[in-house]
């Protein structure tokens, strides 16, 4: 019995799922060794690698059936979460009421 049209978009769409997962997991193990050797001048990597990290988190989200919108504010609640319950990165630094306006700039 040859498999349906939809069979295969779900066993298409497993396989991408767990290729993003791998990717995700690839992306923080890379995070982790360049935080581990340090070196010099590798901002530009570690920008690259974060970038990634991120973007794969919207992809593997969208295969998931959550919309990038959804992401989005579920983030934006959580910043703002960290800024009422005075987070310890926020107490310190003010990174997230940092990152609230950058996000609320750039939905403009």
């Amino acid at each position: 019995m040859a498999p349906s049209g939809d069979n295969m978009d779900i066993t298409r769409n497993i396989k991408l799922i767990e290729w993003l997962k791998c990717e995700l997991l690839s992306g923080v193990a890379s995070f982790n060794q360049l935080l581990y050797k340090g070196k010099q001048g590798s901002h530009e990597a570690l920008t690259d690698v974060i970038a990634s990290i991120i973007l794969v988190s919207y992809l593997l989200a969208r295969r998931l059936g959550i919309t990038f919108a959804s992401v989005d504010l579920k983030i934006q609640n959580k910043i703002k979460l960290g800024i009422t319950e005075e987070h310890e990165i926020e107490k310190r630094y003010g990174d997230l009421s940092e990152l609230s306006a950058y996000m609320n700039r750039n939905r403009k």
